[in-house]
């Protein structure tokens, strides 16, 4: 890792402490969502669809329901009725019928994806509860699916919803169609850029869905006691998200809901949305108010969770010769699974973030297809689109004869420029400061050495993200020996509890070790938002400090009151308190918090932050591959990773946020995507032939942090949990035009699709 600024001098903020959860996840104390026992608790299983798309006809439970050890079976006859209009949904918070969202839980008179839940079972033990999903009858007419994003936009295609109708630009028009949605941004004139570029050029580009990959398959277990209150232990990334979107379901307060917060293995996204939590709430209301928990199998998880969406994106971008951008246009299909809501947003907004361009338009299109409902994952929508604008980006420094980065700094966005969206950029930002640092790498300065019959080459590519914000709550209470607890809302999947206990520490004066922090549950603090889109570090850190400034405005109440002086005369210094004009008068944090008891009682203090926007972040990566061309395989020599952090807390876990996301974006580049066969069944439902990259498929991933402070937080937090997703397929698809002289527009570059493009290349030449 290597720092590309001088950062300020904290005392705790910047270094490495040993993360606050370390020792429960060695050890194995740590408890998971499947690792919750209750009395009495009952195992649940599934019934999935065994078709991608069917009418359901019939569905008979009764030999299921009269097999011994069952305790309940629920249909969609025991789905409450689904109220009128739209309901907010998901990371991205899009409107969907609520019918949609009920019908994803437990299907009413259609199957629109192979796992689609049908029915559910509780059962004495999981065997039972197997047997019991083999007795249930359920007749189908099967229907033709619909899997290719475009053929499903035919004006003559088969309606996957008959209620879907066309949203343009926000007003519906009536329309009956399987796009759900298509959204458009013009800014300037796109005709008179076009006729002022020296150079036009435009491709067609396809990828795959891929799923993030956690270890932890989804789980819930619920309990719908007799009192009428519903306790729910689950596997998420916000429990208030879930608590409300269970109330909503059952159509109950949300005070009679608890969600209670366990460990999370594991998420990048795809545990934003809710499967399991309603199924074993109902269960439970049916089974003599008894416990029921699921658990996904893996095959569950990669057939019935949302991947991010396949996709077909055009891009058509025009340059100056001397390498001004002057427009660029994209139309864009993304793949919604069986229910609307892609995440095409995320590529409306950021696929050209990096660059300043006057003359733009988009048009990006929702598409409901026979795959299960797209998910987020890391930069939600943006990889996809990335890859298209910096492999053109590539393409056109090719033709004018100009060096990747130097283009890119001749483009690159700044402060006071308008984006490509329309608004101006009024925040610092430090997109200049990472290409500088990316072509001053040691990586991008030393020349790639190429042997001779081999096949070898360099890429670059950029992205940018946007900072989140949102709700978030914490609650101190300083203890008689010094040390402090913490509570906060947001789940931790990332490491983010010891970077806000880091704060916290920091503005405390204290060592981050005396930060007892932990994560409450829906009754225990105020509403917080989603672990999600980059915003947690940035929005809980937000209401750390603000509580942890609080205690020590309470804490210097209290040197006064011993002092038998003014507060105005007290001063914290290091975390000591001082009298200002006494200097014999001083009391370190420890010594003064084990007087409180006997000078006014504990001290607690809470803060609720609710700032929206945190900020922009932006990546240059590069990349060193060597192609085999006897089996099209792809080995990775070295990569760097070039981010703007703003400030890294923990440095540690700002590198490996930026390496993880660094492997799975080169998963996607290169193997991961679902394989549907004509039926629409997916053949790949395995971690063995769902094919991720190990640590034996990568080099070390080397990073590099800019520091370029994010203005709006007092320790300059920018988010880094999507960027790093961002570049690597088009980085890894330029490097491979620089070894093969192919330009890929079709991800993954898997070994087939590398040696289909050599023989084709070959055939023509």
């Amino acid at each position: 890792m290597a720092t590309t600024t001088e950062r300020p001098k904290w005392n705790v903020v910047g270094t490495r402490p040993i993360r606050h959860d370390g020792t429960d996840k060695v050890t194995g104390r740590a408890k998971y969502g499947a690792d919750i026992q209750l009395p009495g608790l009952l195992q649940g299983k599934v019934l999935r669809s065994p078709h991608a798309h069917a009418r359901i006809k019939r569905i008979d439970t009764s030999k299921a329901e009269a097999l011994q050890g069952v305790a309940a079976v629920v249909t969609y006859r025991d789905v409450p009725e689904a109220p009128e209009g739209p309901v907010t949904y998901g990371e991205l918070y899009q409107l969907v019928r609520h019918t949609f969202m009920y019908d994803k839980y437990l299907a009413r008179d259609k199957v629109v994806y192979k796992g689609h839940p049908i029915a559910a079972v509780a059962a004495a033990n999981p065997h039972v509860a197997e047997e019991a999903l083999r007795l249930i009858e359920v007749d189908f007419e099967v229907l033709p699916p619909l899997m290719d994003v475009l053929a499903a936009m035919k004006d003559d295609a088969l309606l996957i919803h008959e209620g879907v109708t066309t949203r343009e630009m926000g007003a519906d028009t009536g329309k009956k169609s399987n796009v759900a949605t298509h959204q458009q941004v013009i800014v300037g004139d796109i005709e008179k850029g076009f006729a002022d570029a020296d150079i036009v050029i435009e491709h067609e580009f396809r990828t795959s869905p891929v799923h993030p990959g956690y270890i932890e398959p989804q789980n819930s277990t619920a309990h719908w006691d007799v009192d009428g209150h519903l306790t729910i232990w689950t596997s998420t990334q916000g429990q208030f998200p879930v608590r409300d979107q269970v109330a909503n379901f059952f159509g109950i307060p949300a005070s009679r809901i608890s969600v209670m917060p366990v460990e999370i293995g594991g998420g990048f996204g795809g545990k934003v949305t809710i499967y399991l939590e309603p199924l074993a709430a109902l269960l439970s209301r049916k089974a003599n108010h008894q416990p029921v928990k699921l658990v996904m199998s893996r095959a569950d998880v990669l057939e019935a969770t949302g991947p991010t969406s396949g996709s077909y994106v055009w891009v058509k971008m025009g340059a100056k010769k001397d390498g001004s951008i002057t427009a660029a246009k994209a139309w864009m299909a993304y793949e919604a699974g069986g229910f609307p809501g892609s995440p095409m947003g995320g590529a409306v907004r950021t696929m050209l973030a990096p660059y300043r361009i006057d003359n733009v338009q988009i048009d990006a299109y929702d598409v409901v297809v026979n795959k299960p409902r797209a998910g987020a994952y890391r930069a939600p929508g943006v990889t996809n689109a990335s890859f298209a604008v910096e492999t053109i980006v590539d393409e056109i420094c090719e033709q004018i004869g100009m060096d990747a980065l130097d283009f890119k700094l001749k483009n690159a966005i700044k402060e006071g420029d308008r984006t490509t969206m329309g608004t101006p950029v009024t925040k610092t930002i430090g997109n200049d400061e990472v290409i500088r640092a990316a072509k001053e790498s040691d990586h991008y300065a030393q020349a790639l050495e190429t042997p001779t019959g081999k096949y070898r080459g360099r890429g670059v590519a950029s992205g940018g993200w946007h900072t989140g914000g949102g709700e978030s709550s914490c609650i101190m209470t300083v203890m008689s020996d010094g040390t402090v607890g913490m509570m906060i809302g947001t789940m931790d999947i990332g490491g983010h509890r010891t970077s806000v206990a880091m704060m916290a520490a920091e503005v405390l004066g204290l060592p981050a070790e005396d930060i007892r922090i932990g994560i409450a549950g829906t009754d225990s603090i105020a509403f917080s938002a989603l672990t999600a889109g980059s915003s947690t570090t940035y929005k809980t850190g937000l209401a750390a400090i603000g509580a942890a400034e609080e205690i020590n405005r309470q804490m210097t109440e209290r040197a006064a009151k011993i002092w038998e002086t003014t507060v105005d005369n007290v001063e914290i210094v290091d975390g000591a308190f001082r009298h200002k004009t006494d200097s014999s008068l001083k009391m370190a944090f420890k010594e003064l918090a084990g007087q409180l008891l006997s000078t006014g009682g504990a001290i607690v203090a809470s803060y609720q932050n609710s700032r929206a926007g945190g900020g922009d972040t932006f990546t240059t990566h590069v990349v060193d591959l060597e192609v085999d061309p006897e089996t099209g395989k792809v080995e990775i020599l070295r990569y760097t990773a070039v981010h703007d952090v703003g400030q890294a807390i923990h440095p540690g876990y700002v590198e490996g946020q930026i390496q993880g996301g660094v492997a799975q974006g080169i998963g996607w580049a290169l193997n991961e995507e679902y394989f549907y066969n004509d039926q629409g069944i997916m053949t790949n439902a395995s971690l063995l032939d769902y094919r991720m990259p190990t640590s034996l498929d990568l080099p070390m991933l080397d990073t590099i942090l800019v520091e370029v402070p994010n203005p709006t937080h007092p320790f300059g937090v920018r988010g880094i949990g999507e960027p790093p997703i961002i570049p690597p397929p088009a980085a890894i698809a330029n490097a491979l035009y620089q070894a093969l002289g192919i330009r890929m527009k079709e991800l993954p570059m898997s070994p087939g699709r590398v040696l289909a493009a050599l023989w084709k290349k070959q055939n023509e030449g």
